[in-house]
């Protein structure tokens, strides 16, 4: 009891809140390395969410137009149906329109020329000529080899279990391999990256694609990419399609396919889902430690606070103790759980190659809820503080 007296007597020094949790070192210990792993696990969740949304519309990123045409059934790049290239045409006729350009895109088996195993390998196809995408490595050159037959541009950020396929290619070896069931030529490399969907990409031109997919249907098309001229207001351009053109196709602003694709992965899937569940789940374990430390140290000195009030420390004066805890308990917590958070997310980059990385806004909204779990945890433990009484002490 002696010490919550001194402590009480130097509390304009030394916070009697700090001194309060210092007192029982290891239990203090236990408790930062529960927020710490509660902070933790918030900071994957997040970081596997916003990595699964960023790496979702890489390709929506790369393609350069203000509007896209896709089949009213397509839902994401990895459930997209076709729709007659017709409309695309159709599309040209429209006052302001400069191009149009249509894409295909489809998932075929990929060997890998190393250990001869096969894996599924998101294709592209495009008109190589083109100003279509605008990718790291993508240069003219490049799209210019894509013309030749069954030749095809490797995305050097795929996964390795597609083979070394970078790796022969720069060393001046030419790379040779089957997709679909078809002798292809890895002709070039750029740079994408994979995704949730699609492990590896290649890209190849629009008549390599077909030869890839000879059960695809001519006329049929993925995505229609419609650019238009400079200063042409794509917006009112959408409405316009959208009320002439027939309900066989979806036409949508850049912002909208973009927001579809990530729609879907967020609420379309379980993945998404699941990311906001774990990030649910840390929460309340965070506060579930916070208000065990918290009601622990309270009961163990109940007597004590009970003297503090007759001694005239008010009821505020008190729970703004227990609350000041909770915040030191918060940052205390936080600051290793951030420096572990951003080792995990390099490490995770580099075994997955997802855009996963520490972000000033990630780093704030956990700190936020860290901060929330741990005044939540306060102000269900400061009930029992309540029930101090002077009489207790007798």
């Amino acid at each position: 009891m002696s010490g919550l007296f001194s402590v009480a007597f130097i509390g304009r020094r030394i916070p009697l809140a700090w001194l309060q949790l210092t007192r029982e070192k290891i239990r203090l210990l236990v408790a930062l390395a529960g927020i710490a792993f509660a902070c933790i696990l918030m900071f994957m969740q997040l970081g596997f969410q916003d990595s699964l949304l960023e790496s979702a519309i890489r390709f929506h990123v790369a393609l350069k137009g203000e509007i896209f045409l896709v089949s009213p059934q397509s839902n994401a790049l990895i459930a997209m149906n076709t729709f007659s290239q017709r409309r695309l045409y159709q599309a040209l006729g429209f006052e302001g329109v400069r191009a149009i350009s249509p894409v295909y895109v489809g998932f075929a088996l990929w060997k890998n020329p190393q250990t001869r195993r096969t894996r599924s390998i998101f294709v592209v196809g495009v008109d190589p000529s083109a100003d279509l995408l605008e990718l790291p490595e993508l240069t003219p050159d490049k799209l210019e080899e894509i013309k030749k037959a069954d030749v095809v541009l490797f995305d050097r950020r795929s996964r390795s279990e597609f083979g070394p396929i970078p790796e022969w290619f720069e060393s001046g070896r030419e790379v040779f391999t089957e997709v679909g069931n078809r002798r292809v030529q890895v002709g070039g490399l750029f740079e994408m990256g994979a995704t949730f969907g699609a492990d590896g990409t290649i890209l190849t031109s629009d008549l390599n694609f077909l030869r890839i997919f000879p059960q695809r249907e001519r006329g049929l098309v993925d995505i229609g990419v419609v650019q238009l001229q400079p200063g042409v207001d794509p917006q009112l351009l959408v409405q316009q399609m959208r009320a002439l053109l027939p309900e066989d196709v979806r036409v949508l602003s850049r912002a909208e396919f973009i927001d579809m694709e990530q729609s879907y992965w967020e609420e379309g899937t379980a993945i998404g889902f699941i990311f906001g569940l774990g990030v649910a789940m840390g929460f309340i374990v965070g506060i579930v430690i916070v208000y065990q430390i918290l009601y622990t140290d309270v009961s163990d000195h109940l007597a004590e606070y009970a003297t503090l009030k007759a001694m005239g420390y008010t009821d505020t004066y008190l729970l703004g103790v227990v609350f000041q805890e909770a915040i030191l308990l918060a940052g205390l917590g936080y600051i290793p759980a951030f420096a572990l958070a951003v080792l995990l997310y390099d490490l995770t980059a580099n075994a997955t190659l997802l855009p996963i990385a520490m972000t000033f806004s990630r780093a704030v909204l956990v700190l936020l809820l860290t901060v929330s779990m741990c005044f939540i945890s306060g102000a269900i433990a400061v009930r029992r503080l309540r029930a101090a009484d002077p009489a207790d002490i007798f």
